[in-house]
């Protein structure tokens, strides 16, 4: 594996020895005396780091800050100075910078911050590896996914795609069964014909009915003309009954007709309508325990089973979480709300947690930090208080009713976490004087 390389700019001996200090570290080091200079370097090769001084001759660090972006924006600077101001702070970081560092510097707080700004660049370089890596799968599967899980899942649809059969998907909700089943209409033959999703758990059995089967002119009050139901509609393609488990023991009994005999009665009608289509349902319920209960019919229940697909829960599919993030990041961006980067804080919390919404939940994640996110980056200050407080220390909820004290010190701990324990630099920020 290549060294992280380092870019060091400053007029003043300083970085030669940070050169050699860094270079003990492992990284490999390039260190010149002007903006001019570094910012040559950077035309013509990409650093994973720039250590640039602000106040320079010929270029300031600011501008080649600037300029530096523009040619990597992946890369990685942090400002250094003996001559810090709040503004300067401020109009580094808005202008792209890491962090900003007050000469003389502290050695180990500038190693630290190197660490950080390494882990943000291989995140941001992971993901425009993952957008490259799903740009070339849309022309493959609707799936995403890499994991072993996933894997075995893509066999199965492959196998199950070249036959006629009906097929049974379970799964949690929000693991993605609809796309199980347009990933099985995609490779089958009936991929030219029509893919009609019906959620059986929004139509009570009378409307479903009308809906599924269609109607005879003056079936009833208001049937001016014969109408189509989906089924006919779909003639030829695949009908997907998601949520099978919703629909009514009435509506069981006549969709298990239409299966056995691929023949249908329109609403009012007394002619068989002969039908082709493949079947494939879905349903996040146990249907065996449905079956014992007398809610689900068995002869139903097999007719469907006949090839059984499980769509697996994201918690069993960890890896294909930076694949997800970076799908959803694509898929929600707006010119006004992009985030290039995930902090690596982050990815450690939604690796430890269970998502019993599953990749719908992610999603809703996603959509909260494109909304909240500032500078492009999904940082912890996204993820909502209760996923944040469950893997990390946090105050008591607004409702408990804090002493003002309390209030005071926790304010206090907030202003000199974001100051990073610079007293001088929270006295500030405070409005107070640095002894109190």
């Amino acid at each position: 594996m290549n060294k992280p390389h380092i870019l060091i700019i400053d007029d003043e001996l300083i970085r030669e020895n940070l050169s050699h200090l860094l270079g003990r570290e492992g990284y490999e080091t390039t260190a010149v005396g002007s903006g001019a200079q570094g910012l040559s370097l950077l035309e013509r090769e990409e650093y994973d780091v720039v250590l640039t001084d602000l106040m320079m001759s010929e270029m300031d660090g600011m501008e080649l800050l600037k300029r530096g972006k523009e040619l990597h924006p992946g890369t990685e600077f942090i400002i250094v100075t003996g001559y810090a101001t709040v503004d300067t702070a401020v109009q580094a970081i808005q202008n792209g910078a890491y962090s900003y560092q007050e000469k003389p510097l502290n050695l180990d707080k500038l190693k630290i911050q190197i660490r950080r700004a390494l882990e943000k660049r291989a995140m941001t370089v992971e993901i425009d590896s993952l957008h490259k890596s799903l740009a070339s799968q849309k022309d493959r599967l609707p799936l995403i996914g890499q994991s072993p899980a996933m894997a075995g899942l893509k066999k199965r649809i492959r196998q199950v795609a070249d036959t006629e059969c009906n097929v049974l998907i379970q799964g949690e909700t929000g693991t993605g069964k609809e796309l199980v089943a347009r990933s099985i209409h995609k490779l089958s033959p009936r991929s030219e014909k029509r893919f009609m999703a019906i959620n059986c758990g929004t139509f009570t059995d009378d409307l479903m009915d009308n809906e599924l089967f269609g109607h005879e002119k003056e079936a009833f009050t208001g049937a001016g003309s014969r109408k189509k139901g989906m089924l006919e509609a779909a003639d030829g393609g695949v009908v997907f009954f998601d949520e099978i488990g919703e629909l009514g023991l009435p509506m069981q009994v006549k969709l298990l007709r239409v299966l056995q005999a691929r023949t249908f009665l329109r609403v009012g009608g007394v002619r068989e309508v002969p039908i082709d289509i493949q079947i494939i349902a879905a349903t996040n319920r146990d249907l065996k325990e449905m079956i014992k209960q007398g809610s689900f019919r068995e002869d139903l229940y097999y007719r469907l089973n006949v090839v059984r697909l499980t769509a697996p829960p994201l918690r069993e599919r960890l890896d294909d979480l930076p694949l997800f993030l970076a799908h959803f990041l694509d898929k929600h961006a707006s010119p006004g709300h992009r985030i290039e980067t995930v902090a690596p804080e982050v990815l450690e919390i939604l690796h430890r947690h269970n998502f019993p919404g599953n990749v719908r939940e992610l999603e809703n994640l996603v959509l909260r930090a494109l909304t909240l996110g500032k500078g492009g980056v999904f940082d912890i200050s996204c993820l909502p208080r209760d996923l944040r407080c469950k893997h990390n220390d946090c105050p008591a909820p607004d409702d408990a009713m804090p002493t003002l004290a309390e209030m005071e010190r926790r304010y206090l701990a907030k202003v000199l976490a974001a100051t990073e324990g610079n007293k001088t630099k929270a006295a500030r920020v405070l409005g107070i004087d640095r002894v109190s």
